[in-house]
């Protein structure tokens, strides 16, 4: 208890000399005893008045990178929740860096040595010094010896003691969430508890180093085919929680444009395959790179693009992925009511709801799209919109949807910087037409209709058991003893039990002291 409350102080005190507090309270008003509180906490502390920005956002990025991992980490999260923060601010926090000063190469190689073992790490030589460090890991270059031959590798590995630190800070934040949620009630609408559960859950996967690489090569496998794009091969007998090693990038950073026009890549194609490859991830495989910025992009000899850091992955299921697909290729053809009738099909909008009504929605979505020129026009944008619009008629927020929105603006950004005449619409096209063509095609009408057979015969063994079951439910509803509600998260009601039991400690050791000091004196 004691050291979860000094966390807390610690944390406060950053959060208001780094300016933080300042700038929440330019975009949310934060109430005088909560800027009081943080105030009195950051006495005696400079202010942090480094990369002084007009924009809040701004100013805020600059706050979180100067409370290191922890911080860093919540912006990068926030950046991908605009349903929680807005729009604004969810665009400013993507300009989030994540860099730290490296730790040093000896305890890289013991920390190589204790996860792999002994024998594995004699076969690792050339270990570079440290050539990227972040928040959570640090990358060097080496060698592997595979079959008598040597393979360049990159060596990615977790800080030392990074999981309690930063399990130490959340739980401080998650204490403080709960603190401002009870005192102040309007906050309820933010969920912070909530946030910080989920960006625990999130990054305790990011810190085990084995789902990277997992996710990596399932990537890997689903596009080992696709011309164009070359995911780098994971080691495993290299790998473990901590370590993770796959092939070395030798290539070019896609941000290098003039030297990519120099080596002669072609850079309107170049454009066009990333578009293409992002797309084709999202809706035919339903599992994509969810952070492809410049950093994390690369063009080799051949001209492929080589993605790195895979730490960050959106996946869609089928009927989301069918939704995304003809939703973007119904407003490719401004046939607004198709767009209308997939939502109403998926169940996305309460069927009550006027589809006339909602069509003219996505008309006024779509219309001054087309009337834009050719460099305006964003795909992520149109996403952007239209899930504003689909607010309105009561549609719950897809949360993976607004992942790949969010990556979607990403690409196209590093698309247009490539060639600025880029036609989005026109690049995306065939990739959401051949996905539509081969979901509706008979052999996919044949195989789902086969697998559903499958799936029945599988369970007419089990169908008078289950009849039973059915109808004492109903029995049950019909009592009123059975609740049909959301399933609760049940992490996030043990996590909020803590907090309340903290909360009771508190109040008790509170007035242990005040009884104490009553006697005494």
């Amino acid at each position: 208890m004691f050291t979860r409350i000094f966390q807390l102080l610690k944390i406060a005190r950053k959060l208001g000399s780094s300016g933080a507090i300042d700038t929440v309270n330019e975009i949310y008003n934060i109430p005088f005893l909560i800027k009081l509180f943080f105030n009195l906490m950051a006495l005696g502390s400079e202010k942090n008045l480094t990369g002084i920005s007009n924009k809040p956002g701004e100013r805020l990025c600059n706050a979180f990178e100067s409370m290191g991992t922890t911080f860093i980490k919540l912006g990068q999260f926030l950046a991908t929740r605009p349903d929680i923060i807005g729009e604004d601010l969810a665009n400013d926090l993507v300009k989030l860096q994540d860099k730290l000063p490296a730790f040093d190469t000896n305890l890289s190689k013991h920390i190589i040595k204790k996860e792999i073992g002994e024998k594995q790490f004699g076969e690792i030589i050339d270990l570079s010094e440290p050539i990227a460090a972040a928040s959570i890991a640090q990358v060097h270059t080496a060698k592997i010896k595979i079959n008598n031959k040597e393979k360049e590798v990159a060596i990615k590995i977790l800080r030392p003691n990074i999981e309690k630190l930063f399990n130490e800070e959340l739980d401080a934040l998650m204490l403080l969430a709960y603190i401002i949620e009870n005192l102040i009630s309007k906050t309820k609408r933010l969920k912070l508890v909530e946030v910080v559960h989920l960006l625990r859950e999130i990054t305790n996967i990011e810190m085990d180093l084995r789902f990277e690489a997992a996710a990596a090569n399932e990537l890997y496998e689903n596009t080992k085919n696709d011309e164009g794009f070359n995911v780098p091969k994971i080691y495993w007998n290299y790998t473990s929680k901590r370590v993770l090693t796959l092939d070395k990038v030798n290539g070019t950073p896609i941000r290098e444009y003039e030297k990519l026009r120099e080596s002669g890549v072609d850079l309107e194609n170049l454009a066009k395959n990333l578009i293409q490859h992002f797309l084709k991830q999202a809706v035919k495989d339903g599992f994509f790179h969810g952070d492809m910025h410049q950093g994390n992009l690369f063009v080799d000899e051949k001209g492929n693009i080589v993605p790195v850091d895979f730490g960050i992955m959106g996946r869609l299921d089928k009927n989301n992925r069918k939704y995304l697909a003809e939703i973007l290729y119904g407003f490719t053809q401004r046939d607004y009511v198709k767009v209308a009738e997939v939502h109403f099909q998926a169940g996305l909008v309460p069927k009550e709801a006027s589809k006339e009504e909602f069509a003219q929605a996505l008309r006024s979505v779509g219309e001054p799209i087309f009337g834009q020129s050719i460099k305006d026009i964003s795909g992520g944008n149109l996403l952007s919109q239209l899930f504003e619009i689909t607010e309105k008629f009561n549609m719950a927020t897809q949360t993976q949807l607004l992942l790949l929105q969010k990556t979607m603006v990403v690409v196209e950004g590093v698309a247009r910087k490539l060639y600025p005449e880029t036609n989005i619409w026109k690049v995306s096209k065939p990739v959401l037409e051949n996905w539509i063509k081969d979901f509706k095609s008979p052999q996919s009408n044949i195989d789902k209709a086969l697998k559903t057979s499958t799936e029945i015969l599988k369970r007419i063994p089990d169908f008078p058991d289950f009849m039973d079951k059915a109808n004492y439910a109903l029995q049950l509803i019909a009592e009123g003893k059975l609740n049909l509600g959301v399933k609760p998260n049940k992490g996030l009601e043990i996590e909020e039990m803590k907090l309340k039991s903290l909360r009771n400690n508190i109040i008790i050791s509170v007035l242990v002291v005040v009884i104490f000091i009553l006697l005494v004196f």
